[in-house]
């Protein structure tokens, strides 16, 4: 591995990132950081021996940038490295609801431009990164992404129209699960077990679903009824998520979660 990688704004996802490509066999000379406070950037040097720069340093230097500023902050950050980007630079986006045409029309054009959503499991290694390529981007510019990302969890690639639903349902979606375990954890309260105990019945059975999810092949249908018993504790159960809406309240949620991403992109901020 002997391009220059650029991590552009690192905050905790960017440095999460840095990690698994350090772990990956990333030599820490070739990953360069920028960051809005200098104390950061010195940080992120003495944690990981990577390179704090400015971002036209980072432009002219590295062979790809990765920019995970806000989306707000993505237009000024563009204006600041439109000079400095050529046109074989590949640029990965990491900002919710910025199109890979929005950065195409602000840099030189031709260059290759990667959309990527990824979330917070990135933190310990178990992330959802959705990857899309812009009109310029290749084969190469896809499988260098996908290798980048990859060192903090897994990888799908679909075309753009489809990141908006992605970004509702795994970019945000570490946010839902962490909802529902407080809501059951509460529940567990209710029902008279101390915080801790329940906490760590709900986080286990959390694990042991989503590793059965994952590894049996089994649709969730099927997994369900294999614990739902007629009569049992659990249909009831099931009967009062289905009498208070649950089903058709994440529907909502995941619709109204797609269309802020939307407007992000079209620069609406309320």
């Amino acid at each position: 591995m002997t391009q220059k990688v650029a991590v552009l704004g690192t905050g905790k996802i960017g440095e999460a990132l840095l990690s698994g490509m350090l772990r990956g066999g990333w030599p820490p000379a070739d990953l360069l950081v920028t960051a809005r406070r200098a104390e950061r950037a010195e940080e992120l040097r003495s944690r990981h021996g990577v390179v704090p720069v400015t971002n036209a340093e980072a432009a002219k230097t590295a062979d790809t940038l990765i920019l995970t500023v806000k989306p707000q902050d993505m237009g000024a950050l563009l204006d600041e490295l439109a000079p400095h980007v050529p046109a074989g630079r590949l640029v990965v986006s990491g900002a919710a609801g910025i199109t890979t045409a929005f950065i195409e029309d602000r840099l030189t054009a031709g260059v290759p431009v990667v959309r990527v959503m990824t979330n917070t499991p990135a933190l310990v290694d178990e992330a959802m990164s959705v990857i899309s390529a812009g009109s310029h981007a290749g084969e190469a510019d896809l499988a260098h992404t996908e290798e980048i990302f990859g060192s903090v969890g897994k990888t799908l690639r679909v075309p753009e129209s489809q990141q908006d639903a992605c970004t509702a349902l795994s970019g945000s979606g570490p946010a839902y699960f962490f909802y529902l375990v407080e809501a059951m954890t509460d529940a567990g309260i209710l029902l008279g077990l101390p915080r801790d105990k329940a906490h760590d019945l709900i986080v286990q059975s959390a694990i042991g679903a989503a590793t059965m999810l994952r590894d049996s092949g089994e649709h969730p249908v099927k997994l369900r009824e294999n614990v739902t018993s007629p009569a049992g504790t659990t249909i009831n159960a099931i009967r009062e998520l289905e009498n208070h809406g649950v089903r058709a309240a994440l529907i909502a949620a995941l619709e109204a979660a797609r269309d802020r991403s939307r407007q992000l992109a079209s620069g609406t901020k309320d």
